[in-house]
C-alpha cells in the first residue's frame, strides 16, 4: 500500500487514462451501508431543493449547499480520494457534516411548513425523513469510528 507521499513522489504514468486512475469508483463502497446512506441523503437533499425552489426560494440555498457538501463526501469516499488527505480526521468531519445538516434541515423544515404551501409541506415531510437519515448516519459514525474500543488489556 502506497502512502500519499509515495504517490506524489512517483513520476506520472503514461497513457491517456493515467490521469483518471485516481478517480476510479469503488463499487463496493456504493453498495455498502455508508454508500447507500450518502446516496439517500443526496437524493433527498435534491428533492428538498426542488420543493423549496417551487415554493419558498429563500430556503433553497441551505438545501443546495448541503447537496454539494454531500456530493463532495460521496465523491471523496467512493473514489478513495480522501486517503490522500491523511492529516484530516475524516470520521469527525463526516460526523460534523451530519450534525450540521440535522440542525439546518430541522430549522428550515419547520420554518417552511409555516407557509402552508403544497411544495413547502412536501419539503417539510422530506426534511423530517432526511433529518432521521442524517441522525442515523451520525449515530453509525459515532458508534463505529469515534467511540474508543475496549481492548483485551482494558477489560481485565
Amino acid at each position: 500500500m502506497l502512502s500519499a507521499l509515495d504517490r506524489r513522489d512517483r513520476p506520472p504514468e503514461e497513457g491517456a487514462a493515467a490521469g483518471l486512475q485516481g478517480f476510479a469508483v469503488d463499487k463496493t463502497f456504493l453498495s455498502s451501508l455508508k454508500g447507500i446512506l450518502l446516496e439517500t441523503e443526496l437524493a433527498l437533499t435534491f428533492i428538498i431543493f426542488i420543493c423549496f425552489t417551487a415554493s419558498i426560494s429563500a430556503y433553497m440555498a441551505a438545501a443546495l449547499l448541503e447537496f454539494f457538501i454531500t456530493l463532495a463526501f460521496l465523491f471523496l469516499f467512493a473514489t478513495q480520494y480522501y486517503q490522500r488527505f491523511d492529516r484530516l480526521n475524516w470520521p469527525c468531519l463526516d460526523f460534523l457534516r451530519c450534525v450540521s445538516a440535522i440542525i439546518i434541515f430541522l430549522v428550515v423544515s419547520i420554518a417552511a411548513v409555516t407557509s402552508r404551501d403544497g411544495a413547502a409541506i412536501a419539503a417539510f415531510v422530506f426534511g423530517i425523513i432526511l433529518v432521521s437519515i442524517f441522525a442515523y448516519d451520525a449515530f453509525k459514525i459515532y458508534q463505529t469510528e469515534m467511540v474508543p474500543r475496549a481492548t483485551e488489556g482494558d477489560q481485565q
